[in-house]
């Protein structure tokens, strides 16, 4: 494990509460990686992240494309982004990291905020964007900006091409899993922790695909439907913080407590909300073949090996939740324009390359996906660096 490039800590003059930055590594002078916040998020947390964060770019590293992978990076603070001092703490946390964002780090939406909230306190923090230090690397930054912000505007069923994507990646490694297996849509089941960006665009675009979503989690508890859940209806139900209005629900819809997604019959199970969710403590209630990582960091690796030993397959986040990051560099490059079906296109070609990629390296090697996706990275850092120089 490398020591990152920097890290820090800022502690908030008003409330006492802290936030941090990792920068695990710069590529032409530049790292990516979002803001989350939520209760309890720490420094080393961070730095787990910025380091997948390196990866996820490695991972989608491709010499013929416009995109060229920046560095891994990270940041958070730890407060709960319900609490009515949450938007204060953001705007006072970005204009404090000012200039390490108009520098070498740029930053989105994660877990706790929408990307909306993030540029509405990056302005207030006097930043011309949250991704500006990438502009000097564009060959046309007015029509990149024109075009990055044209697709933050397409809306496809009532959710943003920018929420979306992210969704339809992940769906895509589930679903390029399953074919490898030979296992057929309409016979597999899914539980879903988490009904927010992530977790209800991967809910929708399974759904859609023909899989059955037989239970949902969300801050208030899992509801159930060994029949299948209405998607839609649960998605039109929902808070801006993925919590869904209990009204929504049909008859058959059960509601059972919080941690219920975990042993549900069902034989994908998508972790979308919260770091650390199965440990070693709770992982033995799983019975579904696949844990697909939708959220950063959801199984910890001594679960991880526990799993693996009962012959679950961890679909790891570096690569299946890898879509929402790539995408905003796709467009803002020009690799895709301002246009969904081209998003999704691109978006389920790649996911399925690198899934498929990923599942036979560890096929191969007779490892785990995750062990194969860092060795699949591993192996291409070193052209990243030599073709264009990072800082460690």
């Amino acid at each position: 494990m490398t020591t990152p490039l920097l890290s820090l800590t800022w502690t908030d003059h008003v409330t006492g509460r802290q936030g941090f930055l990792v920068v695990d590594r710069l590529v032409r002078g530049v790292s990516s990686g979002g803001l989350r916040m939520r209760p309890g998020c720490t420094l080393d947390e961070v730095a787990g992240l910025a380091r997948g964060m390196t990866m996820k770019e490695a991972l989608h590293y491709d010499p013929e494309a416009r995109y060229v992978p920046l560095g891994g990076a990270k940041g958070g603070i730890d407060c709960d982004p319900r609490d009515p001092e949450a938007y204060g703490i953001l705007v006072r946390y970005l204009r404090s990291m000012r200039p390490y964002i108009e520098s070498f780090w740029t930053t989105g939406e994660d877990l706790g905020l929408s990307q909306d909230m993030v540029d509405r306190a990056a302005a207030e923090a006097g930043l011309v964007s949250s991704v500006q230090a990438v502009y000097p690397l564009l060959d046309d930054e007015a029509g990149a900006r024109r075009r990055l912000a044209d697709a933050f505007g397409v809306e496809v069923d009532g959710m943003g091409l920018d929420e979306l994507v992210g969704g339809c990646g992940v769906a895509e490694s589930v679903l390029t899993a399953l074919d490898r297996a030979e296992v057929p849509y309409w016979r597999t089941r899914v539980a879903v922790q988490g009904l927010g960006t992530m977790g209800g665009a991967t809910a929708r675009f399974l759904t859609r695909a023909g899989l059955t979503v037989v239970a949902v989690a969300d801050i208030k508890g899992t509801i159930a439907n060994p029949a299948g859940l209405d998607v839609e209806a649960l998605l039109a139900a929902r808070d801006p913080y993925g919590t869904v209005d209990r009204a929504a629900l049909r008859p058959g819809d059960r509601e059972l407590p919080g941690d219920a997604w975990l042993s549900a019959e069902a034989e994908v199970l998508v972790p979308a909300a919260v770091s650390y969710a199965i440990d070693a403590a709770n992982q033995g209630r799983i019975t579904a073949r696949w844990i697909a990582e939708a959220a950063n960091m959801p199984v910890r690796p001594e679960a991880e090996e526990l799993l693996a030993e009962r012959g679950v397959t961890v679909l790891p986040d570096v690569v299946v939740n890898s879509a929402t990051n790539a995408w905003w560099w796709w467009t803002l490059f020009g690799d895709i324009g301002a246009d969904a079906d081209e998003a999704f296109a691109h978006t389920r070609r790649s996911m399925r390359a690198l899934t498929d990629r990923t599942l036979a390296r560890a096929e191969a090697d007779g490892t785990t996906p995750r062990a194969a996706a860092h060795a699949i990275a591993a192996d291409r850092l070193p052209v990243i660096a030599e073709r264009f120089g990072w800082h460690r």
